[in-house]
């Protein structure tokens, strides 16, 4: 339970409040604001994606079975990043 808690549902929140806030009407925080957070939020979503990504190659070499979380992990955090190309 313990890693579906750290490799799942806490990367997820990052996607949630990423959409969230991408989402948003302009009028709530203005269109300024609103990027600053989204690109706040991608920014530090690809930061935790690389650290992910370097955990789980560094498991992967030694044979850590339990690497394929830290790949997870990667996976969803790195959506925010992509959403943020495409949409600018």
């Amino acid at each position: 339970m313990k890693r579906i808690i750290y490799h799942i549902i806490i990367p997820t929140v990052m996607l949630v409040a990423f959409f969230v806030v991408a989402l948003m009407p302009v009028e709530v925080l203005g269109c300024f604001m609103r990027g600053l957070i989204a690109l706040l939020i991608s920014f530090v979503s690809g930061l935790g994606a690389l650290g992910a990504a370097i955990i789980g190659a560094k498991g992967r070499v030694r044979g850590d079975k339990n690497a394929i979380w830290w790949v997870t992990s990667t996976l969803i955090l790195v959506i925010p990043v992509i959403a943020m190309i495409i949409m600018a």
